[in-house]
């Protein structure tokens, strides 16, 4: 798509040279076809150092643009970010030969689409769904009723329980002046690394651009919800019912406690606990032990309620 397509779509002001996009991506992450946009002032500094082939963006940071990107001048530029992802979308249905392990176990009615592959030794029982274009490693067993979008990538030795839906989109939308919602499609995708066990009616969304990644040795309970973008960490723990909002990045063996939260664009320290029931609004730079809510380290957390107690019953 040319650019000056894309501007008469969103009805934008282009300052610099027309050329083709061929996708959407960050401001770190976008290369000369890709097109993405800035409306955090948070994250300033990248908006030098971007690849893209254009931005959106207000006009009064277009000086801060490298002199090989074309902006695309808006008062509402995550508006208009939303209001084009649509025009990104992938097909849902694909063509493309699949390629499926001899040594797979594959139930009847497991539906799979074009281009997918499944590995050596992989068992795929009753009533399971994957899309296209979808890779499945060697080892892996999904039992019953599981979802699996297009373009999730899953590695060896990975266990998905029964009724899980892996790489749906997040939930987010942009908001207009007069309060109507404008979806957002997420134009990214799920990877699932190596040992990874993930528990009944979970759900992990797949990234707005890029990817949700569920790195290696993870434990994910059951009724656990990840956002998209979100990164777990190596050998994490997320217990049911917690959840982690969009972006938020779990360190290395992280313990997320029965119906804790973390809110979104966050960063947790590894080795951290979060007791049941904490939620976190704040990154945590240090490794230790939390809980409660505002979160607190847990000690002083069980004191504080002792104190509240005791001045309760005076």
């Amino acid at each position: 798509m040319k650019l000056s397509e894309i501007v008469k779509i969103l009805e934008v002001e282009m300052v610099g040279d027309d050329k083709e996009i061929d996708g959407m991506n960050t401001l770190m992450s976008a290369d000369s076809n890709e097109i993405s946009f800035f409306h955090n002032g948070k994250y300033l500094k990248e908006l030098p150092l971007t690849k893209a082939g254009a931005v959106i963006l207000d006009k009064e940071f277009v000086k801060h643009l490298p002199v090989h990107t074309t902006a695309l001048i808006s008062d509402e530029p995550y508006l208009k970010m939303a209001r084009l992802t649509k025009y990104f979308v992938k097909p849902l249905k694909r063509d493309g030969e699949k390629t499926i392990s001899e040594s797979a176990d594959i139930a009847e009615n497991v539906t799979i689409g074009g281009g997918s592959e499944i590995g050596a030794n992989t068992t795929i029982m009753s009533g399971v769904s994957i899309g296209a274009d979808v890779v499945i490693g060697e080892n892996v067993t999904i039992y019953p009723n599981v979802t699996i979008y297009n373009d999730t990538k899953i590695a060896n030795n990975v266990t998905i329980h029964a009724g899980s839906v892996i790489g749906s989109d997040g939930f987010g939308y942009a908001h207009t002046k007069t309060g109507e919602h404008v979806k957002i499609y997420h134009l990214g995708n799920v990877v699932i690394e190596d040992d990874v066990e993930i528990g009944a009616n979970t759900t992990i969304d797949r990234g707005v651009f890029g990817s949700t990644t569920i790195k290696k040795g993870v434990k994910i309970d059951n009724l656990v919800q990840i956002g998209h973008n979100c990164e777990v960490g190596e050998y994490s723990i997320m217990v049911s019912q917690s959840g982690l909002a969009g972006s938020t990045k779990l360190g290395r063996n992280v313990v997320m406690g029965g119906q804790s939260a973390a809110a979104g664009h966050l960063k947790i320290a590894p080795f951290t606990q979060i007791a049941a029931r904490g939620g976190i609004t704040k990154s945590i730079k240090e490794s230790g032990i939390y809980g409660g809510f505002p979160l607190l380290p847990q000690k002083t957390w069980l004191r504080l309620q002792a104190k509240i107690n005791g001045l309760l019953k005076k």
